[in-house]
């Protein structure tokens, strides 16, 4: 009599490419959350919309305008499997890690966490602020072949901008490359990172590598493609085998583009951690319970406890 299959002592999100074989345009509503004072729209994953190319996590914060207090505020909280980007279209977060890396993201810069193995960070709004937040926080999955690389953080003061040859509006590429721009940002697979800007009246093409698959979400004012007006809020799956996309809008528009070749791999996303295994996610929850593997941040705050393995942890709002 064969034994029945154990039950998976963790309780995580399976995330894998779904059905990215084929051009298509589909839209799937966010989820609302909070962190803090500070309203969040999670965009990915979503419910049919695990992954996007190696993004497995996208959240839209803001726009918020404030006069006093850190409306982000997240206290030390570890990471594995996984790099952060954070992309903001106003205001300041100021990053802390483990390994003592400092960043100020303001927007036309990009911050990216590499957390490997294992790494440690806080971020939060700086006491000297401009009173507005607004941006967006991806997670990126690393691949097998280099998850457990050193852990490491870049700032990159400047992102490239372009204006595509037929005009339409700007592109600025915070990774990888896209209309002839390349972001300075380090990645471990082949991705596309990019803030739209179409001006009043006009239509933007980007040129797209068929090969991969991509989503949009629109950031402000109006825009259509195909025909087909994309809703603020929303992600919209646009699919793979487009060799072009162009956005129309009347009054202008700003757009958030991500995309890379379908993930191959199936991971497990669990709190803050990507893995491949149950195990691994309770041998990292262990570690950072224990103060090992994941270093200290210098912070006025205690740092943040792991959830029970038993329940859905959904990931920090931001991250």
């Amino acid at each position: 009599m064969s034994e029945a299959p154990k039950k998976s002592p963790v309780h995580a999100e399976v995330c894998l490419a779904l059905g990215a074989t084929r051009r298509r345009l589909e839209s799937y509503p966010p989820r609302e959350t909070k962190l803090g004072v500070l309203p969040v729209l999670r965009t990915l994953p979503v419910k049919d919309r695990r992954l996007i190319g190696p993004w497995c996590f996208l959240d839209r914060y803001g726009p918020l305008s404030f006069t006093d207090g850190r409306p982000m505020d997240v206290a030390p909280h570890p990471h594995m499997g996984l790099q952060t980007v954070t992309w903001l279209l106003e205001g300041e977060i100021a990053h802390g890690d483990s390994l003592r890396g400092e960043g100020v993201a303001r927007p036309g810069t990009v911050n990216v966490m590499t957390s490997g193995d294992g790494i440690a960070h806080t971020e939060r709004t700086p006491a000297a602020n401009s009173g507005r937040l607004s941006g967006v926080q991806l997670w990126v999955a690393l691949p097998d072949a280099h998850r457990r690389v050193a852990p490491s953080f870049q700032h990159v003061a400047e992102v490239p901008t372009v204006e595509p040859p037929g005009g339409g509006g700007l592109v600025q590429v915070f990774a990888g490359r896209l209309a002839g721009a390349s972001s300075p940002a380090r990645h471990h697979s082949a991705i596309v990172g990019a803030d739209l800007r179409v001006h009043p009246g006009e239509t933007l093409v980007l040129p797209l590598d068929p090969g991969h698959e991509h989503g949009v979400i629109v950031l402000g004012g109006d825009a259509a493609l195909d025909g087909r007006p994309l809703d603020e809020g929303p992600l919209h799956y646009l699919g793979t085998r487009r060799e072009e996309a162009g956005f129309a809008s009347r009054s202008g528009a700003r757009l958030l583009l991500i995309g890379g070749p379908p993930f191959p791999e199936k991971v497990l996303m669990w709190w803050n951690f990507v893995a491949r295994t149950p195990e691994e996610i309770v041998q990292a929850r262990a570690d950072w319970e224990e103060g090992r593997r994941f270093g200290e941040v210098s912070y006025d705050r205690p740092r943040l406890a792991a959830p029970a393995l038993t329940r859905l942890a959904r990931p920090n709002p931001a991250s």
